[in-house]
């Protein structure tokens, strides 16, 4: 899917790029599984900033996805490509052959008219949901889950996919996009292929106008501000800090947050930083 650039009659059009929606058939969204959708702007239940940097953008309705898959056995047709303001992937509207309809991540490649099912079983074609135990070695799959029965939880994003490397008891190996790689049971279901949309990384803003669009506010640094707005705060003339970068109330930034639980570690076989194994 190519991306569509303008002539740069403008500062913001010099080096603004958006994506082609070639592959999208339709701009109106399948009434019946949408949902109104809240401001959040960062805020908690009690009403207090928990996120900062967030806040306004552009009215959305969410779309209901389909991580499941759980509709064992019928087959599915492919009827409309749409849009989805909530996510960088492509959705696609699914109808089933009992009469319901569904929305489903987009597989690149995926066209109208063509046929999916779900459920052990299924042959391994693109857009298929099937077992992981059941999926060929080296087959590239996304949506994958971590629980049996929880849903899709990696691999969602546009561009993303994730290979079967290896079987093993009641595990499969998968090599993630991180070159992490990690066990997941067997038991577990992946949709094969790849998520479509894979040119969205290569996108550019343009324009700060377009990342408020996104309810993206403003980033200031912290030697910017005042003494009392923040640690590195203050000083004459453009200091740079004299101490580690922190957050507002003093937490060293940058610092790895990975709980050390070994239910989760003890899965992974390579972590994903230098290849290191993970005990």
């Amino acid at each position: 899917m190519p991306l569509k650039k303008f002539r740069p009659v403008t500062a913001a059009n010099r080096f603004r790029s958006v994506s082609g929606f070639d592959e999208v058939t339709r701009s109106e969204p399948e009434k019946s599984l949408t949902e109104g959708l809240s401001k959040k702007a960062g805020r908690n239940h009690h009403g207090r900033v928990t996120m900062r940097r967030r806040g306004g953008g552009h009215k959305r309705r969410y779309r209901k996805i389909d991580f499941r898959r759980d509709k064992v056995g019928v087959p599915g047709t492919v009827r409309e490509i749409e849009y989805d303001p909530n996510r960088s992937a492509r959705i696609a509207l699914i109808y089933y052959a009992d009469g319901e309809k569904r929305y489903i991540p987009h597989a690149r490649g995926m066209a109208v008219g063509d046929v999916i099912v779900s459920g052990p079983g299924s042959e391994p074609n693109r857009g298929n949901n099937l077992p992981l135990a059941e999926i060929p070695l080296g087959t590239t799959v996304h949506c994958v889950e971590l629980v049996p029965g929880k849903g899709a939880q990696m691999a969602r994003s546009a561009g993303t996919a994730v290979q079967v490397i290896a079987k093993e008891g009641d595990f499969v190996t998968l090599r993630l996009p991180s070159t992490e790689v990690r066990m997941v049971r067997a038991e577990c279901c992946a949709t094969i292929g790849q998520v479509g949309n894979v040119d969205h990384e290569l996108i550019r803003s343009g324009k700060a106008g377009r990342t408020r669009w996104l309810g993206r506010r403003p980033k200031v640094r912290g030697v910017a501000m005042n003494p009392v707005d923040h640690p590195l705060g203050g000083g004459e003339g453009k200091t740079s800090g004299g101490r580690p970068p922190v957050s507002p109330w003093g937490r060293p930034e940058g610092k790895k947050t990975r709980k050390k639980k070994k239910a989760s570690n003890r899965l992974i076989v390579r972590g994903r930083r230098r290849g290191k194994a993970t005990k």
